[in-house]
């Protein structure tokens, strides 16, 4: 179907004239239902001992020097100059005492902060693609030009709570300077929470300096206020690389959350069974935690879990399978344990946005929040097991994310809602289309959708017979054409500039 024709079918769901559905208004939800659980408090128990033994026995490779060095002075055991390092139980744990239970992710726009924690929840956009698709122009090389686009889907989609790093890879940029241009660019086009990446200690340092400029802090002001997160993925098995070991160490100095995942697959990277998976991503989880308070005790970290499964035919990865969320859920519980907050994500391996990108999308989703995850990462948007950044699969992920931010707003039950005076008013055999408790609460009663049609058959049909994936695709162009970059004081946006430019100048980050 042309695009033309696409258009021709445009069904408005309210919002502006550009034909921009209505969205809830940005707020952060919490989680009111108790976590689920997949393994009983012994089960866990042993997952715990079983990962200190594989830390104590047969250890971790840290591949930098300096913190090799680090854990020699705290009491580790480093076989000869490393990278082998062994660690007591009594070591692990005792730094693991000082990690926080919650903290707050600030925004240069006061009213984006969200907390990290407890029963709260924040959404992030994909991150890491190297791909990018859309209905009219196919799957290319990720770009800037793209990238842009997909930060100011981003900042208009409400359900969008934080950036998750670079939504597809600008490889248009030089590698040596691309971090500059990406991070000024995402403090530029949105105003919520950013991540940078911990790619070495240089990439990382101008990462947390732009983000100081861009909230007009000192130093001192920063290193109270955490305003940028990172990820670090240990190389699994059992082994964290020197750049990812420089990046940590960079933001727990500065007091900057680092969020922890071990990305495990079982079956290829990790034991084939759930229970050995877990051991293998708590082992190298604890590790990296341990870390950051090394390097700074108190120092904000995350504990982040990505143990999936690979297809057994074929050695492909698998996401969003039964397996996904048993382990997702097994993490929350873990999470718990060490009193630390968890990070999760939204994963699918369909590679359209099709109802297999929905099915795994929403496996993954309710594993996360049933495990009481306080971050998604790629909430929005991922493709492909995370080669491809998709503007389609943004807005069906918009969409579910909706409605589980709906159905964590339990109904609030009083003598008005319990609706016995619109049982009088109607009495046996009438209707309540026209009952005055209706016609109060009409417009607010229930979740209004951004995405799905709910008309009948032969009315949908008669207006072009639109599929969710099309009219996921009307949507994001309606959402970039009333698009406003939110407003960034001139001062600040000159000093960045200058500070990008004073960067490239001195020739940015090694390779």
């Amino acid at each position: 179907m042309r695009r033309d024709q696409r258009k021709s079918g445009r069904r408005r769901t309210g919002g502006s004239d550009s034909g921009a559905p209505d969205q809830p208004a940005w707020r952060q939800p919490h989680n009111p239902y108790r976590p689920q659980e997949v393994f009983s408090a012994d089960h866990i128990e042993a997952i715990h001992t079983a990962s200190l033994q594989v830390l104590q026995e047969i250890g971790v490779n840290f591949l930098l020097p300096e913190a090799c060095e680090l854990w020699r002075q705290a009491g580790a055991t480093v076989e000869g100059e490393g990278p082998r390092v062994r660690f007591e139980a009594g070591l692990i744990e005792s730094l693991l005492a000082s990690l926080p239970a919650r903290f707050t992710l600030h925004a240069r726009n006061p009213e984006h902060h969200v907390e990290i924690g407890g029963d709260a929840v924040a959404f992030a956009v994909v991150s890491s693609a190297p791909n990018v698709s859309d209905l009219d122009r196919g799957r290319r090389p990720g770009n800037f030009a793209d990238y842009c686009d997909l930060l100011r889907l981003a900042q208009a989609l409400n359900v969008c709570h934080m950036i998750g790093g670079y939504p597809v890879e600008p490889i248009d940029l030089d590698p040596a300077t691309r971090h500059l241009d990406a991070v000024a660019a995402m403090l530029r086009l949105t105003d919520k929470v950013v991540q940078g990446y911990a790619l070495g200690h240089q990439r990382m340092a101008d990462a947390i300096e732009l983000v100081r400029i861009a909230r007009r802090l000192d130093d001192q002001e920063l290193d109270q206020q955490p305003s940028i997160y990172t990820v670090v993925n240990s190389n699994s098995p059992l082994q964290y690389d020197a750049f990812m070991l420089e990046g940590m160490m960079e933001m727990a100095r500065r007091n900057q959350p680092v969020v922890v995942t071990p990305f495990t697959l079982a079956g290829a990277m990790a034991p084939v069974t759930l229970p050995g998976a877990l051991v293998q991503q708590n082992a190298e989880a604890l590790a990296g935690l341990a870390f950051t308070q090394l390097v700074r005790p108190g120092a904000p970290a995350v504990y982040g879990c990505f143990t999936s499964n690979v297809d057994m035919k074929s050695g492909a990865p698998a996401f969003g399978t039964p397996e996904y969320t048993i382990a997702t859920i097994a993490s929350g519980q873990l999470a718990r344990r060490y009193g630390v907050p968890l990070r999760a994500s939204n994963t699918t391996a369909s590679n359209a946005p099709d109802a297999q990108s929905a099915y795994e999308s929403q496996m993954s989703i309710w594993g996360s929040l049933l495990a009481g995850s306080n971050i998604v990462k790629h909430g929005l948007g991922w493709l492909e097991g995370g080669l491809c950044a998709s503007f389609e699969k943004m807005v069906i992920d918009a969409e579910m994310l909706q409605m589980m931010c709906a159905f964590m707003q339990p109904p609030v039950v009083d003598s008005a809602s319990l609706g016995l005076e619109a049982m009088r008013e109607v009495g046996p055999g009438g209707h309540y289309f026209g009952a005055a408790h209706t016609l109060e609460r009409y417009d607010s009663a229930f979740y209004q959708p951004l995405l799905s049609d709910w008309r009948n058959f032969e009315t949908w049909s008669e207006d072009g017979a639109v599929d969710a994936t099309q009219r996921a695709h009307r949507v994001w162009q309606a959402l970039l054409a009333e698009y406003q970059e939110p407003q960034l004081d001139p001062a600040v946006a000159e000093e960045l500039e200058a500070f990008v430019t004073r960067r490239k100048e001195e020739g940015g980050a090694a390779a």
